[in-house]
């Protein structure tokens, strides 16, 4: 069974038994639905490996992708905790591993641990204040900042490939725009005059980051 992540490290050894005994895997094809907002929580999800993107479906239709998640990061609890529904979707960007833990098992060791509870309400912080600022990034910055923002954003996340330049995520068009909070049409131009100016190289679905300087740069001013 795979590691997950620091959970374990704070609990007992009879914790850690439950817990080791309430993990399920779950393999995902690309595209395949995690949760839909309006599901009522039932899992604690961990990724294994692939990648994953949480996101929400707005006005006349257009989606925004809030998160996207990374092996091996924790997910799907928020709304579970807050007593809520879901109101946000996840699906699979590729092929991924999916640990589930039932979240009555997670609450059940919360209350029973406070340093596990902890752990998440450090875990919840550092998220809150990873969306406060994208939220800022994506309604203020221009087109060009924004989608700058994001390929560095994605370099961060998920890193580059061998070549240490291409991003080693392949997203659409539309899902590259989705993030970005701009339309289709507006990151497919925004995209090819970052090509055009030699800041990135575009292989289909592959991005090239050929000048992360200026990247950074039009981000910084947006």
């Amino acid at each position: 069974m795979p590691k997950l992540a620091s959970i374990a490290d704070t609990l007992s050894d009879e914790q850690k038994e439950l817990f080791a005994q309430s993990i399920s895997i779950r393999i995902l094809k690309k595209n395949e639905c995690v949760f839909k907002e309006g599901d009522v929580p039932v899992y604690l999800f961990c990724l294994i490996a692939g990648k994953v993107k949480v996101f929400k479906n707005g006005v006349g239709g257009r989606t925004q992708i809030v998160r996207v998640v990374k092996p091996v990061e924790y997910f799907g609890y928020r709304a579970a905790f807050a007593g809520q529904k879901y109101v946000t979707s996840a699906s699979a960007f590729e092929t991924s591993i999916l640990a589930q833990i039932p979240i009555d098992t997670i609450i059940k060791l919360v209350r029973m641990n406070p340093e596990l509870g902890w752990f998440f309400i450090q875990e919840l912080s550092l998220g809150l204040g990873r969306a406060d600022e994208r939220t800022v990034n994506l309604t203020q910055k221009h087109l060009q900042g924004r989608l700058a923002e994001s390929l560095l954003f994605l370099k961060d996340k998920y890193g580059l490939e061998e070549d240490e330049s291409t991003l080693s995520i392949y997203l659409s068009r539309e899902d590259l725009a989705n993030f970005s909070n701009m339309t289709t049409a507006n990151a497919i131009r925004t995209l090819s005059g970052f090509a055009a100016e030699k800041i990135v190289a575009i292989d289909g679905r592959k991005i090239k980051l050929i000048d992360i300087n200026r990247l950074e740069k039009i981000s910084r001013l947006g």
